[in-house]
């Protein structure tokens, strides 16, 4: 669920709503076409095109003429009417801009100004969170491999928690990109296809298929939820902080988990792989195990192999194709 919650997190994190430029001064009345209005927020409801202006007056009586990128200051008369033909400044919106907060309050977008000029890193949000799971898919399926399925699910699953604190807190743009890539690095493929290996691991030839849906429709959960927080929070830290949440329950539980009997089986950790396969054959309610002693029997000549056959250490070397076939027959 976390997965498909920060997959599509910026769906509503990065809107850019109705705006155009600031004015430096009070507004005393507002013109949209033929519609007089006390204030610009009684204005944004009528906003139907990009290609619109509105035309404001200040309380010191100067008239502007404000499109979204760019303001004009009328220079000869102080009739306030939309079509005006006499003369006009241009000027950059060095006063920042006004943004249409009916449906959002807040987002990254009015946070940092990422329009007009700017709206290029509106538009990078994405790509640079892509480019994170790129690189998380390279760095943590070896990782998995290494240390196993168990401590890089709980290492990334609290790296998600608190990345995805951490972008809520983030002080400028660069700084809110620089945690999403690394929040993308333990989030889908640091962490969605680690525990799908370590579902498939667990689970028998009849049912992987069945387990397998199962963990990505709860991906599609997520997004879900993403949809019902985006409804509910419209201050877009505050979103980003209630989307986190989610992870939490996992952290608190996932140092429970055991690790997989293949992976032990892997790396020669026979005692610790028998345990596993004990609980689970209590689970299912199988009275006889299999015995990770049985694997002795198929153990490749070799001098300086130990031959015991207790639960220690009974083999030096076992092709990992063979304890591959052995545990999917117990499975």
């Amino acid at each position: 669920m976390s997965c498909g919650i920060h997959y599509l997190a910026s769906v509503f994190m990065a809107v850019t709503p109705n705006f155009v430029c600031g004015i430096p001064g009070n507004v005393s009345s507002v013109l949209f076409y033929n519609s007089s209005k006390a204030s610009l927020e009684d204005i944004w409801t009528m906003w139907t095109s990009t290609e619109n202006y509105i035309v404001a007056q200040l309380e010191n009586g100067e008239i502007w003429e404000l499109n979204q990128c760019s303001k004009s200051k009328r220079e000869v008369g102080f009739d306030l009417a939309y079509e005006y033909k006499g003369n006009k400044s241009v000027f950059s919106c060095s006063d920042g801009f006004l943004y249409d907060d009916t449906k959002w309050k807040s987002t990254v977008v009015t946070q940092w100004d990422l329009v007009c000029d700017r709206e290029w890193l509106a538009k990078l949000i994405q790509p640079t969170f892509m480019l994170g799971v790129l690189v998380g898919a390279v760095i943590f399926g070896d990782i998995a491999d290494r240390l196993g399925r168990q401590r890089v699910m709980w290492f990334t699953s609290a790296g998600q928690f608190v990345f995805g604190i951490t972008v809520a807190f983030t002080f400028d743009y660069y700084s809110f990109v620089i945690v999403r890539f690394l929040l993308a690095m333990v989030r889908k493929d640091g962490y969605l296809v680690v525990a799908f290996v370590y579902v498939t691991e667990f689970v028998g030839i009849k049912a992987r298929t069945w387990a397998s849906m199962h963990v990505h429709a709860f991906f599609a959960l997520g997004i879900m939820v993403v949809a019902l927080v985006g409804f509910l929070v419209r201050t877009w830290w505050v979103y980003q902080i209630f989307l986190s949440i989610a992870t939490l329950p996992f952290v608190l539980c996932c140092w429970m988990l055991p690790e997989t009997p293949l992976w032990l089986l892997s790396e020669k950790r026979y005692e610790d792989a028998q345990k596993v396969i004990n609980v689970m054959a209590r689970w299912n309610k199988v009275s006889t195990p299999c015995k990770v002693s049985e694997l002795c029997s198929v153990q490749q000549d070799d001098p300086g192999t130990d031959r015991t056959s207790g639960n220690g250490s009974c083999c030096s070397f076992i092709d990992l194709t063979v304890i591959f076939l052995w545990y999917i027959s117990c499975l």
